[in-house]
């Protein structure tokens, strides 16, 4: 049984938008999933999940990715 499917469809849709936008977020600082991972101290594969909608990063997980990615916490939010 996958990870997801503990997790209602609305609920997937949810996580897979902020993934994207995450990534886009990322890779518009031009930062890799490595550098992202060791500068906030996540670990690769949290990364990854995050990006593919695989989990739901905790709030202190958005505030530190947002703190590395240098952009306000409420960026990482606007993906509907």
């Amino acid at each position: 049984m996958s990870l997801l499917s503990f997790v209602n469809f609305r609920d997937e849709k949810v996580l897979l938008a902020f993934g994207k936008n995450f990534q886009k977020i990322r890779k518009g600082k031009e930062i890799t999933q490595e550098e992202l991972a060791y500068k906030s101290d996540i670990s690769l594969s949290q990364i990854a999940r995050i990006e593919t909608g695989k989990i739901n990063p905790t709030l202190c997980t958005i505030l530190e990715l947002a703190k590395n990615l240098k952009v306000d916490p409420s960026e990482l939010l606007k993906f509907t």
